[in-house]
């Protein structure tokens, strides 16, 4: 079998599953790329250091992700350098992503914007350069709306890309403030999927010790996120959107029956949703960075294993070290849910269409 890629220069081209390995192809949804130029448009680079991933850490936990950083560089810039681990790791394609840190929401719109498009190019370079291994997803300066909309056009439209990267927050406000409806509305307009993926607990004074930003503030703040975009009504006004959430959706996909307590308790529950708000958590799309096969499990009896999605989080040290296995391997799983999950679901939504050799 083989595999096209469309639309266009964000990922044309034809993708061959491995011979001699089962199934169809693997998709890795959550896998990422940095762009230096990006880097260099930023003059003032001090407010990165009040990032929360950076921020809420001890200088340990600091100075060894520097450390852990500089031994992954090359695979973070260089396409080539990546394609030994994705053949070792089973994976035929990559949705690359920029890297977290290039989110760039402190900087002035016109810098935002700036590096966004600086980060787009370069992601579409990469998949139209490589498209048998690559689809690329991209960014927006989403501290601005019109910009943020202007940017997803041009990156859907002119570079052919297959979704976008965006924070669990815009500099703390939620993504369901209603300045970014316009942005909600454009996204299910053009039907691209967007990957939801944090950068640390916002308000992570008691997680500073023991990496627990990263630990528990990464998927709190994808609880915290979800929570808003269903009471806040983002969910029931665009039935359509495709997001799916980094890290297995966090924590709220395994505690949904308290929030429809609340919803039949009280009348504050009950502003921004028509249904039971875990009936929304049904339009979500996780992915498969939970690192233990009961939840994987779990998740795919709750959601169905059409809203699973296979993740790294490559190359840093967080990732999942045997992702192909670890869905394989999981006992619960038929094997029409293993092929789903491990690339079946993420050619779906990314446009990777099986084609006769």
């Amino acid at each position: 079998m083989m595999y096209s890629c469309t639309p266009g220069s964000g990922g044309g081209g034809v993708v061959a599953r491995p011979s001699g390995r089962r199934g169809s192809v693997t998709v890795d949804i959550h896998c990422h790329v940095h762009t230096p130029a990006a880097d260099d448009l930023i003059v003032d680079k001090a407010p990165l250091a009040s990032e929360s991933i950076v921020k809420f850490a001890t200088e340990e936990t600091n100075a060894l992700n520097r450390e852990m950083l500089a031994g992954i560089r090359h695979k973070l810039i260089d396409p080539k350098a990546r394609l030994a681990d994705m053949a070792r790791l089973g994976i035929d394609v990559q949705a690359i992503s920029p890297a977290p840190f290039q989110y760039y929401y402190w900087t002035d719109p016109e810098v935002g914007r700036a590096t966004a498009r600086c980060v787009n190019d370069r992601l579409a370079e990469i998949a139209a350069g490589d498209p048998q291994h690559f689809v690329a997803m991209g960014t927006v300066p989403l501290q601005n709306t019109e910009m943020a909309v202007e940017e997803l056009t041009r990156m859907v439209t002119k570079l052919g890309m297959r979704g976008v990267e965006i924070n669990s927050n815009v500099n703390g406000d939620e993504l369901s403030i209603d300045r970014l409806r316009p942005f909600w509305a454009k996204v299910e307009e053009l039907g691209v999927l967007v990957f939801m993926h944090p950068m640390g607990f916002t308000e992570g004074e008691r997680l500073t010790d023991h990496y627990l930003n990263n630990l528990v503030g990464q998927p709190l703040e994808s609880t915290l996120a979800i929570s808003h975009l269903i009471f806040g009504g983002v969910l029931d006004a665009h039935p359509g959107l495709k997001i799916c959430i980094a890290h297995g959706g966090g924590f709220l996909p395994m505690y949904g029956g308290r929030m429809d307590h609340a919803y039949r308790a009280r009348s504050d529950c009950r502003h921004g949703v028509k249904r039971q708000p875990s009936e929304y958590m049904k339009q979500l799309y996780f992915d498969t960075v939970v690192f233990d096969q009961e939840h994987l499990a779990y998740l795919t009896r709750r959601y169905g294993a059409d809203h699973l999605l296979l993740g790294t989080d490559y190359p840093y040290d967080m990732a999942e070290p045997d992702p192909v296995a670890f869905v394989r391997g999981t006992t619960e799983l038929d094997e029409t849910q293993k092929e789903k999950i491990c690339g079946g679901n993420a050619a779906h939504l990314l446009g990777i269409h099986q084609t006769a050799r």
